[in-house]
C-alpha cells in the first residue's frame, strides 16, 4: 500500500527569487518590519528595497546613541503633528518599549512633541512686534516672568520675550505646561529631550533653522557631541519613504485592478 500522497515538489528557487529573499532578510534586519509596501516594491524594484533598508538602517546602527533614544526619537518624529505615520508609530513605540524606555519616557516624548508648535508661534510674535511697534508700547515684563522664559524658553527653543509682551497672560499658562505638564524626573534626562527637540525641529516635515541652533547650542553646553547630534538629525530623513509607500499602495491598488 503506497505511502499518504505529497503535494507537489517545488523546484529550486530562481536567481531572482533568492536575490528578493535575501533582500527581505536584510530589510527586515535593518528595519525591524516588513509591509505590504516594501512587498510591491521588492517585486517590481529589489534594488530600492535593498539600498533603502541600508540608508535608512545606517544612522541607528553606526551612530553613539542608545538603541532606546533612538526608538524614542523615531516615536516622536511617526507622533509629530507634522507627520502623524500611525504604522510607524505603533511599531516604533513597541520596539522603544521593548529595549528598555518607560512609560514615563513615551509620555515625556509626547509632551516634546506637544509644544514642537510654540516655537513657530514665538517667532510669528517677533514679526508682529516688529512691525506693529507693539513691544516698545507694552510695559515692561515682570522679572518673574522673565525668569522663566529665560528658564524653559531656551530648553525649548522658544523666543517667548516679544509674545510675552503682546499677551503675557497666555505665556504664563504655555509655561505653566511645559513646567508641569511631563512626567518630571522619572521621563527623559535633560540631554535627551535636546535630541528629541533637535530631531523634531531638523526633520525636514517641519524644519526650523532658527529652533534647531538654539537646541544645538543648548545641546552641546549639556556636553553632548557632534555625532550625538548628527545622528539625532539623521533619524528624520527616512520619513520621506512614507511617500514611497503610499505610492506603493496605490500602485498596486491600480495593478490589480487591471
Amino acid at each position: 500500500m503506497s505511502g499518504p500522497m505529497k503535494g507537489p515538489m517545488k523546484g529550486p528557487m530562481s536567481a531572482a527569487d533568492a536575490q528578493r529573499a535575501r533582500i527581505k532578510e536584510l530589510f527586515i534586519a535593518e528595519r525591524g518590519y516588513w509591509r505590504p509596501w516594501t512587498e510591491t516594491m521588492l517585486q517590481a524594484c529589489p534594488g530600492f528595497v535593498e539600498q533603502y533598508a541600508r540608508n535608512a538602517g545606517y544612522p541607528a546602527r553606526t551612530g553613539p546613541l542608545t538603541q532606546r533614544l533612538v526608538e524614542l526619537i523615531y516615536v516622536a518624529l511617526d507622533s509629530s503633528s507634522s507627520h502623524l505615520f500611525e504604522p510607524g508609530l505603533h511599531t516604533h513605540m513597541k520596539r522603544a518599549l521593548e529595549v528598555g524606555a518607560t512609560r514615563a519616557d513615551i509620555v515625556d516624548v509626547l509632551h516634546l512633541v506637544a509644544v514642537q508648535g510654540v516655537a513657530s508661534v514665538g517667532q510669528a510674535a517677533e514679526i508682529v512686534a516688529e512691525l506693529s511697534g507693539g513691544p516698545a508700547q507694552a510695559p515692561a515684563l515682570d522679572a518673574a516672568l522673565q525668569a522663566r522664559i529665560d528658564r524653559l524658553g531656551t530648553a525649548h527653543a522658544l523666543r517667548l520675550t516679544a509674545l510675552a509682551r503682546l499677551d503675557p497672560g497666555y505665556v504664563q499658562v504655555l509655561l505653566d505646561f511645559i513646567e508641569q505638564g511631563r512626567p518630571g524626573a522619572a521621563g527623559l534626562t535633560e540631554a535627551e529631550r535636546s535630541l528629541v527637540q533637535l530631531a523634531l525641529h531638523a526633520c525636514f516635515t517641519a524644519f526650523n533653522p532658527a529652533a534647531v541652533r538654539q537646541i544645538v547650542a543648548t545641546a552641546l553646553a549639556q556636553g553632548l557631541t557632534p555625532a550625538e547630534l548628527t545622528q539625532a538629525i539623521q533619524l528624520g530623513a527616512h520619513l520621506a519613504v512614507h511617500g514611497s509607500a503610499l505610492g506603493a499602495k496605490v500602485l498596486q491598488s491600480l495593478e490589480e485592478k487591471q
